[in-house]
């Protein structure tokens, strides 16, 4: 089952990279409170998530905080010293927290896996974005296979 608009995030364990290495982000402390906009991707370092999905994230950011926006997270089935690397190569410092779904428990519980075999990937994320308000879903933009128009960050500026 996808989650939908109203539903809750499923409490799983992500990982994002911290000057001592790998650090546990639980989802229910992560999100509690906040409203944040959290957009995923297929994989770090692929081509529209490097040349066009993370930059749009980055170059938007303080307008998206701005809007209300606490905190802004990029998520991939990646492990988190692969999106810790990718951060730095993007310059993200202080304004995109990038998350690790390592085994992809929090994609599965969300029902937004794909299977990227044909490109030699694995399990992977769809590519999506979503506000996120207090651990609950309030705006959920879901790619079409290969597609980059909805879950960009001209998307999430419009909606907030």
């Amino acid at each position: 089952m996808t989650i939908k608009v109203g539903d809750k995030l499923p409490d799983v364990k992500l990982f994002t990279m911290t000057d001592k290495g790998p650090g546990p982000v639980q989802v229910s402390e992560f999100f509690k409170g906040k409203t944040v906009a959290l957009f995923a991707v297929p994989g770090a370092f692929t081509p529209t998530c490097s040349a066009k999905h993370l930059p749009g994230y980055v170059e938007q950011a303080a307008v998206l905080k701005d809007k209300g926006v606490d905190v802004i997270a990029c998520m991939a089935v990646n492990d988190p010293f692969v999106m810790g690397a990718w951060g730095k190569a993007q310059n993200v410092d202080g304004k995109v927290v990038m998350l690790a779904d390592g085994n992809g428990e929090f994609t599965k519980a969300l029902g937004l896996e794909m299977d990227g075999s044909k490109f030699n990937l694995g399990s992977r994320s769809q590519r999506f974005s979503m506000l996120v308000k207090d651990g609950s879903v309030t705006k959920l933009n879901v790619e079409a296979p290969g597609a980059f128009e909805v879950s960009d960050a001209g998307t999430m500026l419009k909606q907030l």
